[in-house]
């Protein structure tokens, strides 16, 4: 097999879980650029963990095969892991967080583990990239538009000469057949309109409350060059994400206020 970039050591984590089928396409993927691929990730889902790190609970981890790791943990912790416990003896050249099964565009990225553990690997120096297939929500994901798509696409973000630090990349594939995509889009984070998720309450079988978190996207906000716009436009949304979240022209203004 024709492996372009021999000298990679790639990390492959994800928020779905290690039997997630988005991280074995992954893996796939991973072995077609080196032999070298290293797997750490959660022993379930941990979808919206964010970049939380566990504190006030113990990390637990269990080798399953060479290189193949599950860590009761947040992705973050995955990461954390990987890099003190398990590549002891070289870091990754690259971390590949997903393939996510939904999206991860807009707002999303706030609430992801996906997205978090790109997020770690960039704190640490790390060239990190999240992937994500868009889905419905409550459906099933289709990860064959990531199949056809994402070889290409990694190939072409993998070979960057420059990477700036601090900055990762986030990559987002349309649910929508493969012939119907429209192409690769660079694009920036978008942001829906509020009232995306809601708390839905219920009642258990000894009269208790718990509830539920409901997601249910809002539409609109598809400005142009968005993430939000690509996917809508049947495209793959290729964003960069800084993890310097100052607002420099409000910090602009601030300063003159605080004369």
């Amino acid at each position: 097999m024709n492996r372009s970039h021999p000298h990679h050591r790639i990390l492959i984590t994800n928020d779905d879980g290690i039997h997630a089928p988005g991280l074995k396409l992954l893996e796939e993927i991973a072995h077609t650029i080196t032999d070298d691929v290293w797997i750490v990730a959660p022993d379930a889902e941990r979808s919206g963990a964010g970049h939380s790190i566990s504190l006030t609970l113990p990390i637990r981890m269990q080798a399953l095969g060479p290189k193949r790791f599950q860590v009761a943990g947040t992705p973050t912790d995955c990461v954390l892991m990987a890099l003190s416990q398990c590549m002891t003896d070289g870091p990754p050249t690259l971390l590949l967080s997903g393939i996510n099964s939904g999206a991860n565009l807009a707002e999303d990225v706030t609430y992801s583990g996906t997205i978090a553990a790109a997020m770690e690997g960039t704190l640490f120096g790390i060239r990190s990239i999240a992937l994500s297939q868009v889905r419905a929500p409550g459906a099933v994901a289709d990860f064959t538009p990531a199949a056809n798509w994402c070889p290409e696409v990694l190939r072409k973000v993998v070979s960057l000469d420059e990477w700036p630090a601090g900055s990762f990349i986030n990559i987002n594939f349309p649910d929508v057949p493969v012939a119907e995509i429209s192409g690769v889009r660079l694009t920036t984070q978008g942001q829906r309109p509020p009232g995306s998720f809601s708390i839905m309450p219920r009642v258990d079988a000894r009269a208790q409350p718990y509830y539920w978190v409901k997601i249910a996207y809002t539409s609109g906000n598809t400005i142009a060059n968005t993430d939000l716009h690509a996917i809508a436009d049947k495209a793959v949304s290729v964003t960069p994400i800084k993890m310097d979240f100052t607002d420099q022209a409000w910090r602009d203004k601030l300063a003159a206020a605080m004369v």
